[in-house]
């Protein structure tokens, strides 16, 4: 990095600090829209995309769904942790030495028996419906 672009940096940083911390963010005008500053964040001209799930992810999500759109319901999760936890015993089975894939792996049955302990107590009928199409019991 040449020089002159370390001293430019370095005065930047020695005006940012002399402003209040109390003090409230400018408004910074573009040329269709007025966009507020947020501080510690970067304003992007990008519009925000959104990926869509994978296709095997779709099918698992379509399959256990409550309701038409319903991804948040502990069904899904519950499914799609299932999912992921079949993968990551496979890898593990070929990779024995991964200690790191067998962390996340923990973390993962963990979160999901929280899932379902939470759908057990709230509702059992949902709850055997979902570990009998699952293969899952205590």
């Amino acid at each position: 990095m040449p020089k002159a672009k370390i001293v430019k940096k370095q005065a930047e940083k020695k005006v940012a600090k002399k402003v209040s911390p109390k003090a409230k963010p400018a408004a910074k005008v573009t040329a269709d829209k007025t966009v507020k500053a947020v501080k510690g964040k970067k304003e992007s001209k990008k519009p925000e995309v959104v990926a869509e799930p994978a296709e095997d992810k779709k099918d698992v999500i379509s399959q256990y769904q409550v309701k038409e759109g319903d991804t948040g319901s502990p069904e899904v999760q519950v499914a799609l942790l299932t999912k992921r936890i079949e993968k990551l015993v496979l890898h593990l089975k070929s990779n024995p030495a991964d200690n790191h894939s067998r962390r996340g792996l923990l973390g993962i049955v963990s979160k999901r028996r929280r899932l379902i302990n939470y759908l057990e107590k709230k509702d059992v009928k949902r709850y055997k419906a979902i570990a009998t199409k699952l293969g899952l019991g205590k």
